[in-house]
């Protein structure tokens, strides 16, 4: 039986050239390089220089995803951005990168799932190109989350960068098994009671501010480890596989106890699981991206491998998407 299936067709990346080492940030709060590396896995962070907008991210890590696809900008028909921290209120930020990118057809709009926001990207993309309505889905995950950063919090300012990740999807063919090529599965979830355990305690209609982020660490960890797991899971399940099935699994980049913690729970040996953390911090929707742009230029993932990305943000927001590269 012949289906449509959503492959990747090229990945780029852009990180902001500022580079803050935990030793900055101990100059300024109560903390230090070893606190904040044992607890979160993190030694540094990038950080968006003044003027440079998520947008320009964007952009930059698009560009690079267009080159390694082998795509000129008017090929793409679909936008999906994924960003908490969008340049302005509206018009969406998306529809800034589809006109930097020279594009005036098709349709652009942002998603906002805080960290699980590019797993909800490729999901609406996929579901886009399999319902025949896109052919060549641009799917980016973008954040300048330093601008909504309390910097005199150590609990928050020292976990967070900027950065950005893009993916080209586009429309291929399959037999409907998991030997095909492309997007197999995702998966999503929410579940808006836990608001209070990681927010953003401003906004338009609210405070009439950005705001800044606050978040409960310990209840989050709790919670991310075991939806997660439950999103790995899930998607193991629909697809008739195991965990040993998997070549790569790529979780958002929130802290390194937490994919240890996660890994563990679902039984997946930690030389499986693709990590940035230490180099990029959490950069929320961009970070899963961000860490698929490093396997694949390192050449830990290949063409045909399975690749199964999970995340959780703020919401709670959650979800899964396994992959055949």
């Amino acid at each position: 039986m012949s289906v449509v299936r959503s492959q990747v067709a090229g990945v780029g990346a852009y990180l902001p050239s500022r580079v803050v080492p935990n030793a900055e940030l101990a100059q300024k709060l109560d903390t230090s390089d070893e606190w904040i590396r044992e607890r979160t896995g993190i030694r540094e962070r990038r950080i968006a220089a003044d003027g440079e907008l998520t947008s320009d991210l964007a952009i930059a890590a698009s560009q690079e995803a267009l080159r390694a696809a082998g795509l000129l900008p008017s090929a793409i028909d679909l936008i999906v951005l994924a960003t908490a921290t969008p340049d302005e209120t509206f018009p969406a930020t998306a529809t800034t990168v589809q006109a930097r990118l020279g594009i005036t057809r098709g349709a652009a709009f942002d998603i906002q799932a805080v960290c699980s926001g590019f797993v909800y990207a490729l999901a609406t993309a996929d579901n886009f190109i399999k319902a025949g309505q896109a052919k060549n889905v641009l799917v980016i995950g973008a954040e300048t989350f330093s601008r909504i950063l309390d910097w005199n919090d150590r609990t928050t300012a020292v976990l967070f960068g900027d950065g950005a990740g893009a993916l080209v999807l586009t429309a291929g063919k399959g037999e409907g098994t998991t030997k095909d090529r492309g997007v197999f599965s995702t998966h999503l979830f929410s579940d808006g009671r836990h608001h209070d355990l990681l927010y953003v305690d401003g906004g338009p209609s609210k405070t009439m501010t950005t705001g800044h982020l606050r978040m409960e660490g310990r209840e989050v960890f709790r919670h991310a480890v075991a939806n997660m797991a439950d999103a790995i899971d899930l998607a193991l399940k629909t697809n008739g596989l195991s965990a040993s099935d998997i070549d790569w699994f790529v979780p958002h980049q929130a802290n390194q106890r937490i994919l240890d913690a996660t890994a563990r729970k679902v039984g997946v040996h930690p030389s499986r699981v693709i990590s940035t953390v230490a180099q990029h911090a959490n950069t929320s929707a961009a970070s899963v991206p961000l860490a698929l742009v490093a396997a694949v230029a390192d050449g830990r993932i290949k063409r045909e491998q399975l690749v199964l990305l999970e995340a959780m943000g703020g919401g709670f927001t959650w979800g899964s998407a396994l992959i055949r590269w």
